[in-house]
């Protein structure tokens, strides 16, 4: 069975007193309130990895994400991260093709498989982020978009490897607009993306892949979000800067 998993993708906001303080709020509050099996994630910015690491070591269910890392192990790139050091400060995960760096940064497949490769080379689980735009999904275009990006992007991988992945849905028309995708479309989506893994991987990989949604979660849209059947958690974007919305998603699963 998938592990379920909620996310904090910080993007670039906060500094290292209001994140300080929203880590510890969530700590807290999960702790009181929540008392289920899914794993929660923080991902800050680089500056503040180190400082959140040392607020959630000794909480076993919290995990560190980083937001990027550089495709090659070290050498001249000013202003890049490299999969090692993500790791020697304590992270376990990391943010591979979110949107925001496909559309910014002009990140493509070939490039993320590559990022992938360097992340598990250094022990480093890629929350892989797929997911079509307005326009390719007023096309129909949404299942053959989700193919392309999983297979160049992902499906170079052994079996083994693979099962390291967490795959995120997002649909790049939801992100940052408030509009969120129906439970019943989630899940059709999610549905289809899990067989595209058991048609390259089989059954017991697809069932085991961890599969969240991230199109602007909300604690009111969380719980039947988290009902559906293929739907293993959130990637959560803006909910995650505030602690009291970031935990009540992670409620929705109780």
């Amino acid at each position: 069975m998938a592990q379920k998993i909620v996310a904090g993708n910080w993007k670039m906001n906060l500094d290292a007193t209001s994140a300080q303080q929203l880590i510890s709020e969530v700590i807290h509050m999960t702790n009181d309130e929540y008392q289920g099996d899914a794993q929660v994630i923080f991902s800050p910015s680089f500056p503040f990895l180190g400082m959140v690491n040392h607020q959630i070591k000794d909480h076993e269910r919290f995990h560190l994400s980083a937001q990027n890392l550089h495709q090659e192990e070290k050498g001249a790139y000013t202003g890049e991260v490299a999969g090692a050091m993500l790791k020697s400060v304590g992270c376990s995960y990391v943010i591979i093709g979110h949107s925001e760096r496909r559309q910014y940064f002009h990140e493509d497949n070939a490039l993320l498989a590559k990022k992938i490769d360097v992340a598990l080379t250094n022990g480093l689980k890629p929350i892989y982020c797929i997911g079509e735009t307005l326009e390719e999904r007023n096309a129909g275009k949404t299942l053959q978009v989700n193919e392309r990006q999983l297979s160049e992007g992902a499906f170079h991988l052994s079996g083994d490897a693979f099962s390291q992945l967490v795959i995120a849905y997002e649909p790049v028309w939801c992100i940052g607009t408030g509009v969120s995708a129906t439970p019943e479309d989630a899940q059709e989506v999610h549905a289809s993306i899990r067989q595209l893994i058991e048609d390259k991987y089989g059954k017991e990989i697809s069932l085991n892949t961890t599969i969240l949604y991230g199109g602007s979660v909300k604690p009111h849209t969380a719980p039947e979000l988290f009902a559906q059947k293929d739907i293993d958690g959130g990637l959560i974007g803006g909910a995650s800067l505030k602690s009291r919305d970031f935990v009540d998603i992670i409620k929705a699963f109780a």
